[in-house]
């Protein structure tokens, strides 16, 4: 295991619980990021203390989640969760137990986990517990099910995007079992609720490994929101490495893609569906929309372009149309935008109140910005101000 060791307040935590005589065992994603070397985000602990028993521990605590028998200490400004050990009742929802029961053994409540790699338990000691086999599968890049992949799907449908996400973070091989048993299990996937599905797609988006997508469609995780196909998306899928690590671009390539194979109706319709932003909706069809065409020739070309869909839009346009067809459109609209010609109204030389002055007002004001855009457009070394408003004085005039 990797030389990294919970932070004091984490210790303080499990110190606590230890000296009042009660079992207590960091558990989960924490002690697997440790053995892969990797800093915790958070730290969960499992105990044999009941909540009340917890609660009566610590001074400050919150119990949002006392239901299932977690309560969250507050440790200065730190939150540590700390669950009972636990097993679940039925989960009639495919996603959250009706009803737990609390045991006093620690194997029973690491059975109930998602994967091997996240059912080993660490105590203070450092004496790492391992019923499942964890230590090997993580050795070996395996993701694996606790126990039948089949019933923990059943239990919660978003344990197959986990699956799938963790693969492409982490770099991990799907055991055959567990990947046989999405496959089975998909259609339940049709009953999460699309912010749920919406936040595991991203999360997929943005690791190095983003083409995991084409395994989500092939599965059958999306057909609630996409129409499967048999042509290839896959080299298309796989190009998104190319683009940024940021959620637009990312988004955009997916919508581009699907969109070319007839996989769903329109960008805004799919976007829609997985409660995305407004922002990104738009944003997204309006790339595909500009993808549509072909790229732009000249620089008034990218102006035109900037001027009515933002920088924003066009340059995230020109990300998924490098990845995805790989037409340089990027070293282009860097050479317009490091230029600083001017594409909008109000990098003009001149403004609304310059013209307001000279008398125009309403349409005739808002024309006249749009004819001197376009002039600049067109001669960008023209915009200045003396120029503009002689242009101004002599349009008037004829």
């Amino acid at each position: 295991m990797a030389n990294i060791t919970p932070p004091k307040y984490v210790k303080q935590v499990l110190i606590t619980l230890q000296a009042r005589g009660y079992h207590a065992y960091l558990v989960g994603g924490c002690v697997r990021d440790m053995i892969l070397g990797v800093h915790p985000q958070d730290w969960d602990i499992c105990t044999d203390a009941l909540p009340e028993q917890v609660r009566d521990l610590f001074p400050r605590t919150l119990t949002v989640g006392v239901r299932h028998g977690t309560v969250t200490v507050l440790i200065h400004s730190h939150a540590v969760e700390v669950t009972t050990f636990r097993t679940d009742g039925s989960y009639a929802d495919h996603r959250h137990p009706e009803a737990v029961s609390f045991v006093g053994d620690l194997t029973s409540d690491l059975a109930r986990r998602d994967f091997t790699m996240n059912a080993i338990a660490l105590p203070p000691d450092g004496l790492v517990v391992d019923p499942f086999g964890g230590m090997e599968d993580i050795r070996s890049g395996i993701i694996r099910c606790v126990g039948e992949p089949d019933r923990r799907f059943e239990e919660d449908a978003l344990r197959m995007f986990r699956a799938l996400r963790f693969s492409a973070r982490l770099g991990f091989s799907l055991e055959e079992e567990t990947r046989a048993g999405i496959y089975r299990k998909a259609s339940l996937a049709a009953a999460l609720s699309p912010e749920r599905v919406r936040d595991e797609v991203e999360k997929m988006l943005l690791t190095n490994r983003p083409e995991i997508i084409l395994t989500t469609i092939e599965a059958g995780l999306l057909d609630r929101y996409i129409l499967r196909r048999e042509d290839d998306t896959a080299s298309e899928l796989i190009r998104f490495t190319a683009l940024p690590k940021k959620a637009l671009p990312r988004w955009a390539g997916l919508c581009a893609a699907l969109e070319r194979h007839a996989m769903i109706r329109s960008p805004q319709d799919f976007l829609s569906a997985l409660h995305l932003d407004g922002r990104t909706q738009r944003c997204c069809a309006d790339c595909c929309t500009l993808l549509r065409d072909a790229p732009p020739k000249t620089p008034k070309d990218w102006k035109v372009l900037l001027n009515r869909y933002g920088v924003d839009t066009v340059s995230c346009a020109a990300q998924v149309s490098d990845a995805l067809y790989t037409r340089h459109c990027r070293d282009q609209l860097r050479a317009v935008l490091k230029s600083g010609e001017c594409f909008s109204v109000r990098h003009l030389a001149v403004t609304g109140d310059d013209l307001v002055e000279l008398g125009l007002r309403g349409k005739e004001l808002g024309e006249m910005l749009q004819f001197l855009l376009e002039y600049v457009m067109d001669y960008p070394e023209n915009n200045r101000r003396e120029l503009l408003l002689q242009l101004v004085h002599g349009t008037e005039e004829s």
